[in-house]
C-alpha cells in the first residue's frame, strides 16, 4: 500500500527493545543475521534506562547493580562497561526498630534488641530440631516455606513483613516453586555464629558489585545496542502479530514488517492482544497472571550520606517504601560534586492507593520517611522526581504454574518464543535475563 513501508528482508523481528531484546539483537547479528528490534518507547533500555537531570543520574526502573554467579554472564556485562565501571564492595542494610542491621538479616543477629535475638535464634534451632525430626507438614505456600526455613523469630522480624511489602500479595497465597537458589537457606553456624556477634556473610556472590562510572545502567544497555543501533525501531508500538503463508507480519497500524521469524521479549499482556483469535481460556490465563508495578522516587540532595548501598525497609509504619538504593555510592559521578542522590522503591499494583497518588504525595511520603529514620532532612533536598514503570515484578501467587503453563503452550504452538522477564513471565534479574538470552540461542544452534 502506498505510504507505508514495508521491511522485506529481516531474518528475525525482535518485539521489544529492553535488556533481552537488545542482547538478542547483537548476538544475532554478530551470527550474521539480519535483525530488527521493535521498541514502543521513544528509547530502549526497558527497565534499564536512566536519566540525567540537574546533575544527578538515577535508574527509572529500579535500582541495578552488576552481579552474579554466572560467570559467562558476568563477564558479558563487565566486557561492555569496560573503561566505565566503578568497582564496589556491598554495605548494605535493613532498617529495624530505628537501627541499621547487617543485611541479610539472619547475618546481622548480633545488631538486633536481646530479646528479638533471643526470639530468632531459639526459633531457628526449634524449627531446625523439628525439621530433622520430620515433624510438621511440608510447607505448601510461601510465607509457609518462610517459617519452615528460618523459624517463626527470623520470619515474624523480617522475612514475612519485608516480602508482603514488595510484593504486595499476601505470602500464603504465594507459590514457593521458585525460592530454590533464589533465597538460600543460611548455614547452621553462620546463625550461632551472628547471634553472639561473630562477623559472617551472606550473599556472597554480591558482596563486590559493579556499576558504570557514567550513564547510570543504561550504558549497559548503549554498549550493548551500539554495534545494532540501525537495527532498532523506536515508537513502534506493535498492534498485530500474524503468521502468512510465507512470513511474520508485525505491523503498528500504519507499517508493516515481514519477517521469516519472530521472538517476543515484551510482556505476555501486550502480545496476546496482537494475535487473532486467541482461545478465551488462554486470554484469561494470561488475564490471572499477577505482577506489581513500581515508582520510583529519585531524590537528590546536599552533601554526604552514609556509606551505604542499598537498605530494605520492612516496617510498614515507615511508610510504603520497600528499598532505599544511593546511587551516589554506586558511582561517583551519579551526583553533582558536594551532593548525594537517594532511589526510593514503592511497589503497587494496578488501581491501588500507590498507583492513584499524585508524584508529589509520593515525594512528600518519601521525604517525610528520609526525616524519620534520620538520613537528611528537607531542606537539603535540591532534586526530586517520580518515574514509574508498569511492569516491575512478577508475582508467583499460587496459580501462577497453572496459567503460565497454558499461555507458554499456546505461544509455543504458534511458533512464538518467549524470552526475557515478562515474556517468559518469570522473576528474573539482569543476570538471569542475559543468561535466558544465551540459553535460547544455545537451543536454537543445537536444533
Amino acid at each position: 500500500m502506498a505510504g507505508r513501508p514495508i521491511y522485506e528482508a529481516v531474518t528475525t523481528a525482535i518485539l521489544g527493545g529492553g535488556l533481552t531484546g537488545l542482547t538478542l539483537a547483537r548476538l544475532l547479528h554478530e551470527r550474521g543475521e539480519e535483525v530488527i528490534v521493535l521498541e514502543a518507547e521513544p528509547a530502549p533500555g526497558g527497565l534499564c534506562r536512566s536519566v540525567k537531570k540537574d546533575g544527578f543520574t538515577f535508574d527509572i526502573g529500579g535500582s541495578h547493580i552488576i552481579f552474579s554467579r554466572d560467570t559467562e554472564v558476568l563477564a558479558f556485562m563487565r566486557r561492555m562497561i569496560e573503561g566505565n565501571e566503578q568497582r564496589n564492595n556491598r554495605n548494605t542494610k535493613i532498617f529495624y526498630k530505628g537501627t541499621f542491621v547487617k543485611y541479610p538479616f539472619e547475618n546481622g543477629l548480633y545488631e538486633l534488641p536481646m530479646e528479638d535475638r533471643f526470639l530468632c535464634i531459639n526459633g531457628f534451632v526449634q524449627n531446625l530440631i523439628a525439621v530433622e525430626r520430620g515433624e510438621g507438614e511440608k510447607p505448601g505456600n510461601f510465607r509457609e516455606w518462610i517459617y519452615h526455613t528460618f523459624g517463626p523469630g527470623i520470619a515474624e522480624c523480617y522475612m514475612v513483613p519485608y516480602n508482603e511489602k514488595i510484593w504486595k500479595y499476601p505470602t500464603e497465597k504465594m507459590s514457593l516453586h521458585w525460592v530454590d537458589g533464589r533465597i538460600p537457606r543460611p548455614p547452621v553456624e553462620d546463625i550461632i555464629k551472628s547471634a553472639i556477634g561473630i562477623e559472617t556473610e551472606g550473599y556472597t556472590h554480591q558482596a563486590v558489585f559493579s556499576y558504570p562510572l557514567d550513564g547510570g545502567i543504561e550504558a549497559l544497555i548503549r554498549s550493548i545496542a551500539q554495534p545494532i543501533e540501525k537495527c532498532i525501531r523506536n515508537g513502534f508500538c506493535i498492534t498485530s502479530v500474524r503468521k502468512s503463508d510465507t512470513a511474520w507480519l508485525i505491523s503498528n497500524g500504519s507499517e508493516t514488517i515481514h519477517a521469516d521469524k519472530v521472538i517476543c521479549t515484551i510482556p505476555l499482556q501486550h502480545l496476546l492482544p496482537c494475535l487473532d483469535n486467541i482461545p478465551a481460556d488462554i486470554r484469561a490465563a494470561c488475564n490471572a497472571l499477577v505482577y506489581n508495578s513500581i515508582a520510583c522516587i529519585t531524590i537528590g540532595i546536599k552533601g554526604p550520606l552514609p556509606p551505604i548501598s542499598w537498605m530494605y525497609i520492612p516496617d510498614k509504619k515507615l511508610g510504603m517504601t520497600n528499598r532505599l538504593s544511593f546511587p551516589s555510592n554506586f558511582s561517583r559521578h551519579a551526583a553533582p560534586e558536594g551532593c548525594s542522590s537517594i532511589l526510593a522503591e514503592i511497589t503497587y499494583q494496578p488501581g491501588d492507593e500507590v498507583a492513584m497518588l499524585p508524584d508529589a504525595a509520593l515525594i512528600e511520603e518519601v521525604t517525610h520517611m528520609l526525616e524519620e529514620m534520620g538520613i537528611c532532612t528537607r531542606d537539603r533536598v535540591v532534586f526530586s522526581a517520580v518515574e514509574r514503570q508498569p511492569f516491575a515484578y512478577v508475582v508467583y501467587d499460587l496459580a501462577y504454574q497453572k496459567n503460565i503453563a497454558i499461555v507458554k503452550e499456546y505461544c509455543t504452538n504458534a511458533g512464538i518464543p518467549l524470552v526475557g522477564r515478562f515474556a517468559q513471565f518469570e522473576y528474573l534479574n539482569m543476570d538471569g535475563v542475559i543468561r535466558s538470552v544465551f540459553d535460547f540461542l544455545g537451543k536454537e544452534r543445537a536444533g
